[in-house]
């Protein structure tokens, strides 16, 4: 078990909407912008860093539970992609997704997802 997946920090736009935080700031995004008070994009992508690094010290499989917006942080920095890349990932509750090193191409997203 680890902090490392704990839920992202929205700090003032806890336990609000999107379309609640569109109505004052058009146009925010979560990858992109952060959250007043709470984590900023870099200190996601930071965390989700820190986690593949445990994770790589595992040796065999790793299985993961979390929160949408930490997973979809963790998937971008697993493919060295910048934060922002995020935003373009849906994530639904209760599906599977899968990351892996492939002897050829390096870091891949295998799946993603999945019901």
């Amino acid at each position: 078990m680890t902090s490392l997946l704990r839920e992202v920090d929205y700090g003032q736009y806890e336990g609000i909407t999107t379309t609640q935080i569109h109505q004052q700031h058009p146009g925010w995004e979560l990858y992109r912008d952060g959250s007043p008070g709470g984590e900023t994009p870099a200190q996601v992508y930071a965390r989700a860093l820190e986690f593949i690094r445990l994770c790589e010290t595992v040796d065999g499989r790793v299985l993961a539970f979390a929160h949408g917006h930490i997973l979809r942080a963790v998937a971008v920095a697993w493919l060295r992609l910048d934060i922002a890349a995020a935003a373009g990932l849906q994530l639904d509750v209760g599906t599977l997704s899968r990351l892996r090193k492939d002897p050829d191409h390096g870091r891949v997203l295998v799946m993603w997802n999945a019901p």
